[in-house]
């Protein structure tokens, strides 16, 4: 669902699939705190990081403004 709402926003974003590279899954824990996916860090101009953890419309939305 993630992939589908920033796409139909016509945004560009990495994916990293953790059954392909398990060895990233502490990286995920250090930036969610939880091992729960979809795990979207945005990056705003400023170099500042916004992190959403699950299908959060609601935290996703205005962090992609």
């Amino acid at each position: 669902m993630v992939k589908k709402y920033l796409a139909a926003k016509g945004l560009n974003y990495d994916e990293v699939n953790l059954d392909d590279e398990p060895h990233r899954q502490q990286e995920a824990l250090a930036i969610s705190g939880a091992l729960t996916v979809p795990v979207t860090v945005v990056t705003k101009q400023d170099d500042s990081q916004e992190v959403v953890v699950g299908y959060n419309l609601a935290k996703l939305a205005p962090a992609v403004a």
